[in-house]
C-alpha cells in the first residue's frame, strides 16, 4: 500500500460520490486487509449511523469490499468490487445497525479465513481520511498522519520502555503513542506513530523483544 501518510488520499482523485462515504470507506476496508495480512475469505460488515442509512446510494458497500480486495480509492475496479469478490470466492454480508454510534460514519468489520479472524472498527472523518478506533477488542486511535506500528504484547513491566528505547537508539522519533489492554497482566496493544519509515530490520528487532508477540506496520 502506498500512502503519503498512513491513510491520506493524495489529492482529490477517488471513485464514488462522497469522500466520507466512499473514499473513507475504501480506506477502512483496505487497512483491515493490510492488518489481516491477506485477502479474507469472508467479511461481516456492520454499518452504523449515516453509513447504515445511505451505504447503497453512496457506494459505501462497494468501497469497503474494494478495500478488502486491496483497491485504492482511485481504482475504477471499486465499481465492480462485488463481482470480483464473487469471482475469487470472498463471501460478504452487510448489516445495518440501529445503534447510535459515537461517530456518524462508523463501520465494524469482522473478516477471516480458515487460518484466523480479525475485528476492526473504523470511522470516516471526512476528506477521504479515516481512523481505526478498535482492533480485536482493543480500543485505540490511529490518527492517520504518520507511519504506524501496532505491537501486541504481554502486559508486563518494561515492555513499553524496551520498545521506546529500541526506536530511540535507531533515531526514530515517536509522534503519537497509545497503549491499551483488555485486562491487567493479559494481552496488550501498543500503537506507535513515528516520523520515519520503519524498515524490516527494526521490525525484526522489536519482534525479538521479550513479551512481544506480534508486530504489524502501516507505512508509506
Amino acid at each position: 500500500m502506498k500512502f503519503r501518510s498512513v491513510f491520506d488520499i493524495i489529492g482529490p482523485v477517488m471513485v464514488g460520490p462522497s469522500s466520507s462515504h466512499t473514499a473513507g470507506a475504501a480506506r477502512i476496508g483496505r487497512v483491515a486487509r493490510t492488518l489481516f495480512g491477506r485477502r479474507p475469505d469472508w467479511a461481516e460488515i456492520h454499518l452504523y449511523g449515516s453509513f447504515a442509512e445511505t451505504y447503497k446510494g453512496h457506494g459505501t458497500d462497494v468501497a469497503i469490499i474494494g478495500g478488502l480486495l486491496d483497491y485504492d480509492t482511485d481504482d475504477d475496479r471499486i465499481r465492480t468490487a462485488f463481482e470480483e469478490a464473487e469471482r475469487v470466492g470472498m463471501k460478504f454480508e452487510f448489516i445495518p445497525e440501529e445503534e447510535e454510534p459515537e461517530h456518524p460514519n462508523t463501520a465494524m468489520l469482522r473478516i477471516g479465513d480458515k487460518d484466523g479472524e480479525m475485528e476492526l472498527t473504523g470511522i470516516s472523518i471526512g476528506g477521504g481520511k479515516m481512523e481505526v478506533t478498535e482492533l480485536n477488542g482493543f480500543p485505540l486511535r490511529l490518527t492517520g498522519h504518520y507511519p504506524a506500528l501496532l505491537i501486541v504484547h504481554h502486559d508486563r513491566p518494561g515492555v513499553i520502555a524496551a520498545v521506546s528505547n529500541s526506536l530511540a537508539r535507531e533515531g526514530i522519533n515517536i509522534a503519537h503513542m497509545e497503549c491499551g489492554r483488555k485486562e491487567k497482566g493479559e494481552m496488550a496493544l501498543m500503537v506507535i506513530e513515528v516520523d520515519q519509515i520503519i524498515d524490516d530490520g527494526m521490525i525484526g528487532l522489536i519482534s525479538g523483544l521479550d513479551n512481544v508477540t506480534q508486530v504489524s506496520i502501516l507505512a508509506d
